[in-house]
């Protein structure tokens, strides 16, 4: 499919995506949310297809996203009140096929992610920061609020954050982003791109349906007691032994050989990666 706001790449198992928009700092707009809602329905067949194990999220230019466009927030001023719910309700429900792809989707944040693109860093199961990144929940500056992007902040950040940084909309380093849970690596911008494949290549060595599995299994326990867990987890650890993938990275363990979901050349591309970067 031929997009016009975004980059696709496909690199064997791994889908790299990238904001294109870089003269707008990778700003969201109607168009932004139409592609990105059409590109994730396509990965979710080619994962389905066992196509593509990993996605990585990007943004040209020198920032992640700023969040929302000013021309469309200029539109929007004028939007009735219907007008404004069909827009949300749209932006919603592409964060949500991207929360819920079925494959881990690792963020590369330079620059700034603020409003939008915190939501974005937030759908990201894993996210890379460059140590000078900002983040923020801006909306509240403009008069507005976080409000689309908030089931997916909480459940990144928690409460008692969101208290904070949904109110004042203040920015913050990515050394605070990942404090609260926001980014899971910071470094410095030179390390950026070596840093986002190691978890690349970590991810190639998991099973790729137990990590589809695995990142179901976190909001479906997440809100549970653990008596109302109890059955879903027992069924879904008794899946996962009997099936073939299951039975084979097992089998692999106790023969002391490799699972055959691991392509065996990236794996020593990887330590040869690392050995350079140390």
């Amino acid at each position: 499919m031929a997009y016009i706001h975004i980059v696709t790449r496909r690199d064997g198992p791994v889908e790299r995506l990238t904001l294109n928009r870089p003269d707008v700092r990778n700003a969201f707009n109607e168009e932004v949310i139409a592609e990105l809602s059409a590109w994730a329905a396509e990965a979710r067949k080619d994962a389905a297809r066992h196509e593509i194990r990993v996605v990585v999220l990007g943004g040209a230019g020198t920032m992640f996203c700023a969040g929302a466009d000013v021309t469309w927030m200029a539109k929007t001023v004028h939007y009735t009140h219907e007008e404004n719910q069909r827009d949300a309700t749209a932006m919603s429900r592409m964060f949500a096929a991207l929360d819920e792809l079925p494959v881990p989707m690792v963020g590369r944040v330079q620059g700034a992610a603020l409003g939008g693109g915190a939501g974005l860093a937030a759908v990201c199961d894993i996210v890379v920061a460059d140590d000078q990144a900002l983040f923020g929940f801006t909306e509240v500056k403009l008069g507005i609020l976080p409000a689309v992007i908030s089931p997916f902040a909480l459940a990144k950040i928690g409460r008692s954050a969101a208290r904070e940084l949904f109110l004042t909309g203040a920015r913050f380093s990515a050394t605070h982003a990942k404090a609260i849970g926001l980014a899971h690596a910071v470094v410095p911008a030179a390390d950026l791109d070596a840093a986002v494949e190691r978890y690349v290549q970590e991810l190639l060595t998991a099973g790729p349906e137990a990590v589809s599995a695995a990142k179901a299994l976190i909001p479906n326990v997440w809100l549970r007691t653990r008596e109302e867990a109890m059955p879903l987890t027992a069924h879904a650890i008794a899946e996962r032994r009997v099936s073939a993938e299951g039975q084979e990275g097992l089998r692999a363990f106790l023969e002391k050989r490799t699972a055959r979901w691991i392509n065996t050349k990236d794996t020593r591309d990887t330590k040869d990666t690392e050995k350079k970067n140390s």
